[in-house]
């Protein structure tokens, strides 16, 4: 359980939107998309050297005690993948095609690539030191009444460090368990890390020997994590910060992530999730502090419903998303992260603020660890409407998002004015429409935003939103100008 989801309550009743008579399209399934990248080294790949016979010889490629007969080939996940029927095929000279992943993913982009690696964090000039936030910063034996040792029996082992794809220094865990479920589970945070990592990151070859059922590393910490061996556990895990070393010392990961496509769904929610773990949920009660009735009513989008509403509106990372009530700043950092775009979030509510502070820290820190690279990321404090600069970015903006779910008519319509100075083409997602049913254009309304909004209304799903596990609508506002100028041209002589 991410602790995304820590916070959805579960069974409770969506804030019911006005009614819209809005133009539908029909969602037939789920909204999750798949996509298949190649994941190679951006060296060409040498030709196979002939035997005396006249045959090819395959090359094996030692890494970390693994043999690969292509090290840059990868294996997809188990998780939002799909296998593509080339990733077994070889060619006749005997050489492997490169392996394709399927991924859960937004759309392809048609602006420029993005860079995702990250190059300071591939680089030692600075030891890779930085300030974080360690697991054992937030989960420790220093607070008695809500951990416990994992291996009771080796109370002199309950500490080890972890090491990320990148050159950046090794995350500090202590080997406890908390005794309350819902709160932070070292042993957890590590399993789901080595597994994306795996996932992600490594040749295709390696990432099966890692995940191998009988002998794989990660079976053998199941194992050890199963007897309560925790010599043996701490033993594993100096394993695998060896291997991955050796990995990102021979330029495996630096050329995966040279070559990879959009981030994976899963990838991101991990490092979202992470970051969320650290900053915000040592400090989640805080947000409960609101006044019902008002307009500062916190909820968050969750990451798979954010992820969709990036595909549906093609934002890509030339482009500029702005988060009109931020919270916290998980869609600010998301997009970010997954889009590589320039990313604003403009939040009224001081406690939020400071998380979302919080939060935009540990992240560049967590990207660090990752060796990815993210978009500028831009959190402003105050009232949206009264912002000067959020106002000044909202001109420029592709997209915007509303999450206007609690916002009262009053806002809404104040809200909706400023709408009038979005460019041509900005997509403006919300959960309630800023349309009225049944507007049409008259000679009275020629000034209202409502006539150059193009409004079409969408249902997202289960886990979508942390107030509620139910479905609900939500609304795509196109700014478009043209019908206004249609009217314009038809009645202009009467």
């Amino acid at each position: 359980m991410s602790f995304f989801s820590l916070i959805q309550k579960k069974g409770s009743k969506p804030i019911p939107p006005a009614p819209d008579s809005i133009r539908k399209e029909t969602i037939h399934s789920a909204p999750s998309r798949k996509r298949t990248s190649n994941a190679i080294h951006s060296q060409p790949k040498p030709t196979p050297p002939r035997s005396i016979d006249g045959s090819r010889k395959v090359i094996k490629v030692r890494t970390n005690g693994f043999l690969s007969k292509n090290p840059l080939r990868r294996k997809p996940s188990t998780q939002n993948r799909l296998v593509s029927d080339s990733d077994s095929q070889e060619s006749d000279t005997g050489s492997a095609v490169p392996a394709k992943r399927a991924k859960v993913t937004v759309n392809s982009r048609t602006s420029r690539k993005r860079e995702l690696r990250c190059k300071i964090a591939f680089s030692e000039d600075d030891d890779g030191v930085f300030p974080m936030v360690h697991a054992a910063d937030i989960a420790s034996l220093d607070k008695p009444p809500k951990y416990r040792l994992a291996f009771p029996q080796n109370a002199d082992c309950h500490a080890i460090t972890l090491q990320y794809p990148s050159a950046s220094q090794q995350e500090k865990y202590e080997l406890i368990e908390p005794i309350q479920s819902d709160d932070f589970k070292p042993l957890d945070d590590i399993k789901e890390t080595l597994e994306v990592i795996v996932d992600n990151y490594m040749p295709v070859t390696d990432a099966l020997q890692f995940k191998d059922d009988s002998h794989g590393l990660l079976r053998r910490l199941k194992r050890a994590r199963d007897k309560k061996d925790g010599v043996l556990y701490a033993s594993l895990i100096h394993e695998w910060n060896d291997a991955v070393t050796r990995l990102r010392c021979d330029g495996v990961f630096s050329g995966i992530l040279d070559e990879l496509g959009p981030l994976d769904l899963r990838l991101i929610e991990r490092i979202l999730t992470q970051t969320y773990a650290r900053t915000v949920s040592p400090r989640v009660s805080t947000l409960r502090q609101y006044e019902n009735g008002t307009d500062n009513v916190y909820g968050e989008l969750l990451p798979k419903f954010v992820s969709e509403i990036f595909r549906i509106t093609g934002l890509g990372p030339d482009h500029v998303f702005v988060d009109l009530g931020s919270g916290v700043g998980n869609v600010v950092l998301q997009a970010a992260l997954e889009v590589g775009c320039e990313s604003w979030g403009c939040e009224i509510m001081e406690n939020a603020c400071v998380l979302a502070s919080l939060q935009e820290q540990e992240f560049k820190a967590r990207c660090r660890l990752w060796g990815l690279a993210s978009g500028d990321i831009n959190l402003q404090r105050g009232d949206f409407l009264d912002n000067a600069t959020t106002h000044k970015v909202l001109q420029r903006a592709d997209v915007v998002l509303v999450n206007n779910q609690a916002f009262t008519p009053e806002l809404n319509d104040r809200l909706t004015s400023q709408f009038l100075d979005l460019k041509e083409g900005c997509h403006v997602v919300s959960l309630k429409s800023f349309v009225p049913a049944g507007h049409k254009i008259t000679s009275r309304n020629l000034n209202s935003a409502y006539n150059v909004l193009d409004v079409v209304e969408k249902r997202y799903y289960s886990a979508c939103v942390s107030w509620t596990d139910a479905p609900g609508p939500y609304f795509i506002s196109r700014k478009d100008s043209s019908r206004l100028r249609k009217y314009l041209e038809q009645n202009l002589g009467s």
